[in-house]
């Protein structure tokens, strides 16, 4: 069992990130840094998602007495990665893609104590269901999804109406795999 003897930064102003941090019984304290979140070109969706998160990591530095926790998502379908809407018509042809298809969805996440970096990522298939335009606008209107990889939640309408069926971690298509990172902060020494 993890019993949590240093001070915890989540470097993350996702809502359910932090959310699913206090449900495993973390306490920790949000900081962010600003971070160039481009990646090189030839990386698969994993390696992106491993990548961007080391990013973030590494803006922090060495983290003394602490642990800093970053992380982030990927939305992928046929290897094309479906980031955060820009605007609803960017979320409107985001939706029309996923619809009736299965996507993939990958969560990178770093952790830092002291000078270990130890990265880590999860992979889980979404099966959705196929939507009219007209659902589509209802979720873009009422759920407003601009700041979700691949335009959705899967904690909300979305998940509860179009998601047919997930192969993995569901807690990976919310944007942290609570089981992996509660595993790798009991094995961080």
């Amino acid at each position: 069992m993890y019993k949590q003897q240093q001070p915890i930064i989540l470097a993350s102003k996702s809502p359910r990130r932090q959310e699913l941090m206090k449900l495993i019984g973390l306490e920790f304290t949000i900081e962010l840094k600003e971070v160039d979140e481009s990646y090189p070109d030839g990386l698969s969706p994993a390696e992106i998602a491993v990548y961007i998160s080391e990013q973030k990591a590494k803006a922090f530095g060495n983290a003394e007495n602490k642990i800093v926790i970053t992380a982030d998502t990927i939305v992928a379908l046929d290897g094309e990665i479906l980031g955060k809407p820009n605007d609803k018509p960017h979320a409107q042809e985001m939706l029309r893609k996923l619809s009736g298809r299965t996507h993939e969805v990958y969560t990178g996440v770093t952790l830092i104590k002291d000078d270990k970096l130890v990265s880590f990522y999860d992979l889980t298939e979404v099966h959705c269901k196929e939507v009219s335009d007209e659902e589509i606008d209802f979720y873009i209107d009422n759920y407003k999804p601009y700041d979700k990889a691949g335009a959705y939640g899967v904690q909300d309408w979305w998940g509860l109406v179009v998601v047919k069926r997930i192969e993995g971690s569901y807690t990976n298509v919310m944007g942290l795999p609570t089981e992996k990172l509660y595993q790798a902060l009991s094995d961080l020494k």
